[in-house]
Order: C-alpha cells, then structure tokens, then sequence
C-alpha cells in the first residue's frame, strides 16, 4: 500500500492539475446571468459543495466557517485549512483561507477569509469576504454560534440596465462595504443524528449581495456513511422569496477515501445540478475535490478544492460520520 506521506503530494497536484484545466478565459464576458455566478455570495469548501452547497447538520471545519457558525463547537478541533473554487462559464475564481480551534477554550472560534474576481470581462466584480465565527457548546448535544461578516465588493463593468447603481455600481467606489452577521444551532441528541439550522445576513441589509437566507438540515451519520438533507429560503435575491433544496450521501471507501454524491434544487435560477466529490483523509491531513453541474437551467458548472491541516483533532475520527 503506498504511504501517506507519498499519497499527500501525488493527491495534491492531481487537484491542482484539474483546477488549472478549468481555468476561465477573460477574453469574453461571461453569456450567465451574475447571480448565477455570485451563487448567493456563497463560499463553499468542496465538501459541502458536493452535498449541493448545504451542510448545516454535518459540518464542520471550513464548512462551520462558511456555513452554519454552530458546527465549529460541534467537536473538539483545530483545523486550518484553504479552499479554491472556479466556475469557468461564469468566468469567477475564488480563493480563500480559514482556521478553527474548539480545543483551546470552551467557546469555539473560527476565522475564514475569501477572494472573489467574478467576470473580469463582463461585470468585473471583485470581494473581499471576512467571516469572524464564535460558537459555545451548552452541552456534548447543543450548540449556538454568530458569526460578524465583513463584505467590500466592487464593479467596474455594466450589466443589463447600464449605467445604473443596480447594473453599473458606483464609479471608483464599492457598491457593498459593510459588516453584516450570522447566527446557527447544531443539535445532536445522538452520535448518529443531528440537526442544524441558521440565518444569514440577519442585519437585512436588503441586497442581492448580501441576501436574507433562513435554512436548516437534518443529517444522519455513522462510522462509513452519511446523509443530510437541506432546505433554505432566500428572501432578498429575487422578486421573490424563493427555495433551494440540497441532499447528498457520503461513503468512506478504504477508511481513507470519502465518495460524495449530491443534488440542489434552485428554485430562482429554476435549475437542477448533480454534484460529485473525492477526497482523501488521514489523522493529519485531508484533500477534497468536488464539482457541480446543472443539468437543467443555466449552463453552469463549479470545481471546489479544499486543503485541511488537523493540528488537533481530539474526540473525532476519520469518518464522514457526525464527529468527522
């Protein structure tokens, strides 16, 4: 069997390998509609990207700093870790960085930092995206977190409408520079079921930008299987208040490799996407790679990496169950 050690480098240049092939070309704009690819203002690590972008039951590390703030006091960990995201028709690149420590103290805390350049030849949108997470666990069951968010976003190009402040922003200044918050509950009454639910951007800024998001999941885990559920309202993006239903199923194969497979309804781009993921674990080290491709509504596709670093995972293992 071949080492961990040579494993780890082998693992990584394949990833790398399939992100530089997507790379966008910036020579012309990107044909999608922008919130296709500003995704909601999403940062997703490659784990929650192939449930279908959700995780609030099941997540952890740079899922719990992304996503529901609650999970990161879920377990004991220290995690740091980087993500890269690349949505080649829609012409966006992100990249970001993120850490959790839930050993040190009793209050959990997370940091998680990302930058966006969305269709340098179209809309030529850039953000900058802090996420600054605290979680207290009342118990080995329950557990609350809030997470501040910082956004400054910027456009320099035009969309539909022109030279406007919804199509065109503002000349030489950012159209979004301001905090907002979260705020998310993980329960766990069992080691094999849990459930999260969260609210984003509760200072209703109302904006697309930062949209209003209420959602929650159910999850259920054991020691080489797991399944979640999701569901979210976003009542700021569209006209309307419309849903987004996401689910995926994990396997860990060989005790190393975790197989993801998901799916995510998206009621306001009226899309359907399949996802898929691979990853490799070991105590000290993880890498994930996932991709999405909707195959009903727009033509748009995502590959998501993310590197981990467990510098300290004390109370959890190496499976997909609900300690992973």
């Amino acid at each position: 069997m071949r080492s961990v050690h040579t494993a780890h480098p082998i693992a990584a240049l394949l990833a790398l390998h399939v992100l530089l092939a997507v790379r966008p070309a910036h020579a012309e704009p990107s044909s999608l509609p922008a919130e296709v690819g500003y995704n909601y203002g999403q940062i997703e690590d490659a784990r929650a990207a192939a449930f279908g972008g959700e995780l609030a039951a099941l997540g952890n590390g740079l899922s719990g700093v992304f996503g529901n703030p609650a999970a990161i006091g879920a377990s004991q960990v220290y995690h740091v870790g980087a993500l890269a995201a690349i949505w080649p028709e829609a012409a966006r690149q992100t990249y970001g960085a993120g850490a959790v420590d839930s050993i040190t103290t009793r209050l959990a805390a997370g940091v998680g930092f990302a930058w966006t350049d969305q269709d340098p030849s179209g809309v030529k949108r850039r953000s900058s995206d802090l996420r600054l997470v605290l979680a207290y666990p009342f118990s080995d069951k329950i557990s609350f977190g809030v997470a501040a968010r910082y956004l400054k976003l910027t456009q320099q190009g035009l969309g539909p409408l022109g030279q406007s402040y919804a199509s065109g922003g503002l000349a030489g200044q950012p159209i979004v520079n301001t905090w907002t918050f979260d705020a998310g509950f993980s329960l766990r009454p069992t080691k094999n079921f849990g459930l999260g639910a969260y609210g984003k951007n509760l200072s209703n800024p109302g904006t697309g930008f930062q949209p209003t998001m209420v959602g929650g999941g159910l999850g259920l885990g054991t020691q080489d299987i797991a399944v979640e559920l999701n569901a979210v309202a976003d009542f700021t993006t569209w006209q309307r208040t419309t849903a987004r239903v996401t689910g995926g199923v994990e396997y860990l194969a060989g005790d190393h490799v975790p197989l993801r497979v998901g799916y995510r309804w998206d009621q306001g781009m009226d899309g359907h996407a399949l996802n898929a993921g691979i990853g490799y674990i070991d105590p000290q080290f993880s890498i994930d790679l996932s991709a999405r491709r909707y195959v009903v509504g727009p033509s748009a596709t995502a590959v998501m990496l993310t590197v981990q670093y467990f510098v300290e995972s004390s109370g959890i293992t190496r499976s997909p169950s609900l300690e992973y």
